[in-house]
């Protein structure tokens, strides 16, 4: 809900998941679909991409296809997707900004490195690049978002997704296999 609510998202919007098949694509995609938005995702392995649709997405593209970017901007025509939840911006966002709407938000989730763009490319689209962390969250807001997904929850709209898991003395296997794995598959859990 976080992440929706700083991208003013709206129902009958359209929201692209870049990254949508780890945790928190996962729940961005149940939670955009139930507030009424049209859910595109996307998933580098056949395992993600039928994970991200059971969970929301109306559509999913295979980010490691060179034309995935063509095949997204004809599903949503030359309007262009309203929300971006970016979870990579140092590899996607110059073509986050392509997909945008005259208008559209991006709301940057996670980086690990720099990105060059064209800043020519925010001023022509008049869009917003915002970048979110729970961290910053006052704990009233941390209250309020945990309140809505504990109704999420407990209504049946919102459901976690186990990824791998992890004993705690291979914590730093886990963290390799982020980094360097092929593709989300729900949330990773370590194990105490």
């Amino acid at each position: 809900t976080y992440l929706l609510s700083s991208a003013r998202a709206k129902a009958g919007e359209t929201v692209l998941v870049h990254g949508a098949s780890g945790g928190v694509g996962i729940a961005v995609c149940q939670i955009a679909r139930a507030y009424g938005l049209k859910v595109l995702g996307t998933a580098s392995t056949e395992e993600g991409q039928k994970i991200v649709l059971q969970n929301g997405a109306h559509e999913v593209f295979n980010h490691r296809e060179v034309n995935y970017i063509d095949k997204i901007k004809k599903s949503v025509g030359e309007k262009g997707i309203d929300v971006i939840i970016e979870m990579l911006a140092n590899v996607n966002l110059d073509k986050d900004l392509s997909l945008v709407s005259r208008g559209g938000r991006i709301i940057i989730v996670g980086s690990r490195g720099t990105v060059e763009i064209n800043p020519r490319d925010i001023l022509v689209k008049e869009c917003s690049v915002m970048g979110v962390t729970f961290f910053s969250s006052t704990k009233e807001e941390f209250r309020q978002f945990a309140a809505a997904l504990q109704a999420g929850m407990e209504i049946g709209w919102l459901k976690p997704v186990i990824g791998p898991q992890y004993p705690l003395e291979k914590v730093a296997q886990a963290h390799e296999n982020i980094i360097h794995g092929s593709g989300a598959a729900g949330k990773m859990i370590l194990l105490l």
